[in-house]
């Protein structure tokens, strides 16, 4: 199912480019980065929201605006490591890094990053009660359950699916759909996740499948979903999204606070 980029022609793999006013690409705050987005590869492969060598995650590298961090086609999400993740310009030219990253990653990615500049983090699974939302008529989430009210808001729904995504244009028509939104559910396909630092878009993840989750054990029941009141919905999320980045924080550190005892190769 997955097909490894190959570049356009005038585009080939870039030597590693520290540019001046710049973090370097060997430096303590990018190492930190790659550590944070391989413990949230390992953590989703625990918890089962990947698809074999499917699916993909990406962040900008901090301090610049036109390299970002993306796992290598090939590895599946238990296999990622720190070293392993690939830098990557909008070209499609490996700036650092061994192999090449998935076709739809690239031309997903790269494009959400280039038009939605927000977007420093972008976390696509195929995780399977999100998904299987992403499959029914209607919008995907009732706002019924506690976990929901996190999302209220701040969801889209791409309803145009064109099969995989092999060329900018198809990245540059998500871009569009997702719009403002930090959640899009794209329609017959997966779900993706969009974030202004990796601890906030994984903590949505998370989140967003356990609310999947929890809705579609309630509509397996047969019995009526009953929305939270519209009032309280809105004051809720209100009172979510004010302590979210504290507690998005807390919650990457205790991923890797786990995998520094379970599976230290992350580090690697």
């Amino acid at each position: 199912m997955a097909h490894v980029f190959t570049p356009t022609a005038g585009t080939a793999t870039a030597a590693p480019r520290d540019l001046p006013n710049r973090p370097a690409l060997d430096s303590d705050i990018v190492r930190e980065a790659r550590l944070d987005l391989a413990a949230c590869f390992r953590t989703a492969a625990r918890l089962g929201l990947h698809e074999g060598i499917c699916n993909h995650f990406s962040a900008m590298l901090p301090g610049y605006d036109d390299l970002f961090l993306v796992n290598p086609y090939g590895l599946a999400f238990g296999e990622v490591t720190a070293s392993s993740l690939l830098v990557c310009d909008f070209d499609g030219n490996v700036v650092a890094g061994s192999g090449a990253p998935e076709a739809t990653a690239f031309y997903i990615h790269a494009r959400l990053h280039l038009r939605l500049p927000r977007a420093r983090v972008a976390l696509h699974t195929h995780m399977p009660y999100a998904t299987a939302l992403s499959m029914t008529a209607g919008d995907p989430l009732v706002y019924a359950g506690q976990t929901a009210l996190k999302f209220r808001g701040r969801v889209a729904v791409d309803p145009d699916y064109n099969g995989l995504a092999l060329d900018t244009g198809e990245g540059d028509r998500i871009a569009a759909a997702i719009g403002d939104a930090d959640i899009v559910f794209m329609k017959h396909h997966g779900v993706m996740v969009l974030g202004g630092s990796i601890a906030e878009a994984w903590d949505d993840l998370y989140y967003l499948e356990r609310a999947c989750q929890v809705q579609c054990i309630a509509e397996s029941t047969g019995r009526k979903i009953l929305p939270v009141p519209s009032a309280v919905a809105e004051q809720t999320a209100r009172q979510m999204r004010a302590g979210d980045d504290a507690s998005a924080r807390s919650h990457l550190a205790s991923l890797r606070r786990r995998l520094d005892r379970e599976e230290p190769d992350y580090r690697l």
